[in-house]
């Protein structure tokens, strides 16, 4: 049996703010929205390629200042694509870190943390 990919549940306090976080800021897509009857708590899914997010107002479904690391093949490109679009909560940067890898954490304004990574190749590592 083979597994797949997780997808994290992020917990969310604000449908406009998380709509403008990951779908205006961070350029994913929505999958689905599901209440369970109108103004009730909104669960939905989002998608970049092959990363599937969901975002919940339930409570007790995730903890809020959780964190993720995504993988992504030019973590350097996605920081220059989000600067670009000048958000007013976040400027991210990369950081280059001893394990091998360059990071750029992101906070959502729920206090979760989205760690977008990309392998740095060994001849850069040994070049360092």
């Amino acid at each position: 049996m083979s597994l797949h990919p997780p997808i994290p549940i992020f917990r969310s306090f604000d449908e406009a703010k998380a709509r403008d976080f990951y779908v205006d800021f961070l350029g994913f897509d929505i999958v689905f929205e599901h209440r369970f009857e109108p103004g009730t708590p909104l669960y939905m899914a989002v998608k970049k390629g092959d990363c599937e997010l969901h975002i919940s107002e339930h409570h007790g479904d995730a903890t809020p200042g959780s964190a993720v690391r995504i993988e992504l093949p030019d973590v350097h490109a996605y920081s220059e694509e989000l600067n670009a679009k000048r958000y007013k909560h976040s400027r991210p940067g990369v950081q280059k870190q001893p394990w091998g890898w360059y990071d750029m954490t992101i906070a959502d304004p729920f206090g979760n943390r989205l760690i977008f990574c990309t392998d740095i190749p060994v001849e850069d590592q040994e070049a360092s």
